[in-house]
């Protein structure tokens, strides 16, 4: 099987999240460019976690799913449970049926993890669930997996 690969046009992996991708910006999701997916995939799911947040870790920021097999993932998806243009569920996370960017506490530096998941199907699960609740109904549906990171830190200086 292709491995997956992910970038975006926004930032490199590992690199600093521009402000309009953030909660202190814009706050719209970056585009996502995927490439390897593999050829029996029914849908893709999308998560945004802080890994870096002190209290709770992976603090889910984001959560979406059932997005149509593409390999161009737009910026700027529409808030609101059901995105027409991607067939897609935005689930509850600190962005409740939202993207939320990141908006770390002023002057501290927390790495975000975009993960993308290809799956065999597609999900039934209601609006108000959560990661968890995605991850428990796609852990035995996952075909690929890949991650972009991006580091933010508020009025960096």
């Amino acid at each position: 099987m292709k491995i997956l690969k992910i970038r975006s046009n926004a930032f490199d992996d590992g690199d600093w999240i521009p402000v309009k991708y953030t909660a202190r910006g814009a706050d719209i999701s970056p585009d996502f460019e995927i490439t390897g997916i593999a050829p029996n995939t029914k849908s893709i799911a999308i998560t945004l976690d802080d890994a870096s947040h002190p209290i709770f870790s992976n603090y889910n920021h984001w959560v979406i799913w059932n997005i149509a097999v593409q390999s161009v993932i737009p910026e700027g998806i529409p808030h609101g449970i059901y995105v027409d243009s991607l067939g897609a569920i935005q689930g509850t996370a600190y962005g409740r049926n939202k993207y939320k960017g990141p908006k770390p506490p002023l002057k501290s530096i927390h790495t975000y993890l975009f993960t993308i998941y290809t799956l065999d199907c597609t999900i039934d699960l209601a609006a108000s669930c959560k990661k968890t609740d995605l991850l428990n109904k796609i852990n035995d549906h996952i075909l690929q997996q890949a991650t972009l990171s991006g580091k933010f830190q508020s009025r960096r200086e």
